[in-house]
């Protein structure tokens, strides 16, 4: 079979270096969405912008897959680190998402997803490895060779690569209160965000193996300083254009 990529950004920013990878580009516009079709090396992909929260994110991925045949899923982006130790610039890739915001009781238990009697869906094992693979071999050569030594010392950048659970709500999470919420009811995840569990669903019900990376860019807390808008240009764009590369050699 020949692969088709579907490759998702969590802001449009995040996204605009991956789109420039693509040769032979075409591009398609499809309920308000921007689709970028073409190639990175010799691996057919789609490119496109997810737009924000889970209702958004899940009509992208669908038309990923329904409108242009999409055989396997990344989503790229930046998270609020939840767990104790992550820093700003550590990258997360999935080894489970859950809806931290899904809540049917008393009929079913919270966060399961209704109908399919699961709390978590898994990632694909096979995707998780291609992205850890690249991710390591990156980090291997140093962050420099990435953003430049201007973001490595503004941001204080030392990455450090995760793999564990991921959690997504329709929330911006920036208290405290709400961090520690979430880490009682979900202790084992790493980082918090507003999409990925949500595309996480829809490939699991299509059938599509998927992975999820995520950039590390606050704390999740009132105690974020990071500059965002510079950060998701200078940081989050640059490590979703090297990570995606990357990947492709591994295809």
């Amino acid at each position: 079979m020949v692969r088709n990529i579907g490759i998702l950004g969590a802001m449009s920013q995040e996204i605009d270096e991956v789109k420039a990878l693509l040769t032979e580009k075409t591009v398609v516009s499809i309920a308000n969405r921007e689709f970028v079709v073409g190639k990175i090396g010799n691996v057919r992909c789609v490119v496109a912008f997810s737009k924000w929260g889970k209702v958004a994110a899940t009509i992208t991925a669908t038309l990923l897959i329904q409108e242009f045949g999409v055989t396997d899923l990344f989503f790229v982006g930046t998270a609020g680190a939840l767990a104790e130790g992550l820093k700003v610039g550590d990258i997360v890739v999935s080894k489970r998402l859950v809806q931290h915001d899904l809540d049917a009781r008393p009929m079913i238990a919270r966060c399961e997803l209704p109908l399919l009697n699961r709390i978590y869906v898994e990632s694909d094992a096979g995707l998780t490895e291609v992205a850890t693979t690249a991710i390591t071999r990156l980090l291997g050569r140093g962050v420099e060779a990435m953003v430049g030594k201007e973001a490595v010392e503004e941001f204080h950048l030392a990455p450090k690569l995760y793999l564990g659970d991921i959690a997504s709500g329709d929330q911006f999470i920036n208290s405290e209160a709400r961090r520690n919420e979430i880490l009682s009811l979900l202790p084992e995840v790493l980082c918090v965000e507003m999409e990925g569990a949500a595309v996480a669903q829809v490939c699991l019900e299509f059938g599509v193996p998927f992975t999820v990376i995520r950039t590390v860019s606050d704390t999740a807390d009132h105690n974020a300083r990071v500059d965002f808008g510079k950060f998701i240009v200078e940081v989050a764009n640059a490590y979703s254009r090297a990570i995606v590369l990357e990947i492709m050699k591994e295809l």
